[in-house]
């Protein structure tokens, strides 16, 4: 394009030049022939992107960090001039984001298709464009630009690392049976049925018996007899702390390695943060296939109650939450805690998830332990990330008195970690770590 933009400049410079200082009659069309294709080539531009059609859709718009997001793109020139050539230039946040092309040579009434790639790397929402589509002219003279703007966004999702076991909590009572005591939550224990009144929801209608009495009955539940688990996850803005990445990840390998049928293998960037979502993103996806009841509490940007329940959809609700939390609160983990265990049904187990070295933390898991309810810390030592000393010898206060410790260290493989975590405490040793202890500071 650049030796078309000069030879329109030399016949212009030549013709002009030519037919001023001599009466040759080669010269004047020399300068016609350069007016009459800038012409052209103005017209050329301007029409060029009014026929182009463009769409990109993905198959789902939610993932996981570590994923690979296949978009399709899809450009039609519904005239009949030929478009020579198209830059499709990808504007979304997306870190990485691929789908940049340079198509030439659509000619009318014709499509193009086809797939960009990008490897997950980072949690959080993201738009799927804007998306600005560049033509021009075939001597490079002018150009046309049109933005379209994003239609869709994309939820990643927090890395979920598969975990064999865990530390159980173990029920409310001996044996496990139901509690007898009515629910206001779907349970497994069904307790019989009444009279539906307004109010009730549809899903506990009982049909077989409503059929048979003539009237609508729905189901009564008890309390399930298993403890509820509540994952605490301490978004304090001070204590949290990231080394610099060594070198980052290179989505060029991750394409090489897509293409060969392999998944490109992801690390956690070295940050104190990014693991502590990792571990509650983990935990919350273990819980849930356990069958147990997950409550979520953390202040970041806003303080974050989500109440235990037991089903998928409380695992995306969890999700979906760690995918835009950030180390942005103001609050310490010690004050959610004595905030919040007030309002938790005695037995829970609150799993505490913390690179903190602060002394009142130590009083907040003695709280914990006098009003019944069971803490386990995941202690994320600070100084591997970069952070503050003191993490070694909060672990080995906290050991002293019995409450289960699992130690994360940067670069440490999270599912081996807390697997192996669950077979370190017999269970005479977890029960006795959950009666009341008093700690020296």
């Amino acid at each position: 394009m650049k030796s078309g933009r000069i030879l329109i400049a030399v016949l212009f410079a030549v013709g002009l030049v030519g037919s001023l200082v001599s009466s040759e009659p080669v010269y004047p069309p020399l300068l016609y022939t350069a007016l009459f294709l800038t012409a052209i080539s103005w017209l050329w531009t301007r029409f060029s992107l009014r026929q182009i059609g463009f769409a990109r859709k993905a198959r789902s718009l939610r993932a996981s960090v570590g994923d690979i997001f296949e978009e399709h793109f899809d450009v039609a020139n519904a005239g009949r001039l030929m478009v020579l050539w198209l830059e499709v230039f990808n504007q979304t946040p997306l870190p990485g984001a691929a789908g940049s092309r340079i198509l030439t040579s659509i000619g009318g009434r014709q499509k193009r298709s086809y797939v960009a790639r990008t490897w997950l790397t980072r949690r959080g929402g993201f738009s799927l464009g804007p998306t600005r589509l560049t033509s021009g002219d075939p001597f490079g003279l002018f150009q046309a630009h049109k933005v379209i703007p994003a239609a869709d966004s994309l939820v990643v999702l927090p890395m979920i690392y598969e975990l064999g076991s865990f530390l159980s909590p173990p029920g409310l009572l001996p044996g496990g049976k139901a509690i007898r005591r009515k629910a206001l939550d779907v349970t497994p224990h069904a307790a019989g049925v009444r009279e539906y009144v307004p109010g009730d929801p549809l899903k506990r209608i009982h049909w077989p018996t409503s059929a048979r009495r003539g009237q609508l009955m729905v189901k009564e539940f008890e309390q399930d007899p298993q403890a509820e688990v509540w994952l605490f996850l301490d978004a304090h803005g001070r204590v949290h702390s990231e080394k610099e990445s060594e070198a980052a990840p290179s989505v060029s390998a991750a394409d090489a390695n897509w293409l060969f049928g392999r998944k490109p293998v992801f690390a956690l960037p070295p940050s104190s943060f990014e693991y502590a979502v990792s571990i509650a993103a983990s935990l919350a996806h273990y819980f849930i296939q356990q069958r147990r009841a997950v409550g979520f509490i953390a202040a970041g940007q806003v303080r974050t109650v989500l109440p235990a329940e037991r089903s998928l959809r409380q695992e995306s609700k969890i999700l979906e939450t760690l995918a835009f939390l950030e180390p942005k609160g103001d609050l310490p983990l010690a004050s959610v805690i004595s905030t919040q265990s007030k309002q938790l049904p005695q037995g829970s187990s609150a799993i505490l998830i913390t690179p903190s070295v602060r002394s009142d933390f130590l009083l907040a898991v003695e709280d914990l332990q006098r009003r019944n309810l069971r803490p386990i810390v995941i202690l994320l030592i600070s100084e591997s990330f970069g952070g503050y000393k003191g993490g070694e010898e909060l672990a080995a206060s906290l050991l002293e008195h019995g409450v289960p410790v699992c130690k994360i260290y940067n670069g440490t493989d999270l599912s081996q970690a807390l697997t192996a975590f669950s077979s370190q405490f017999s269970t005479q040793e977890i029960r006795s770590a959950w009666l009341p202890h008093t700690f020296t500071l």
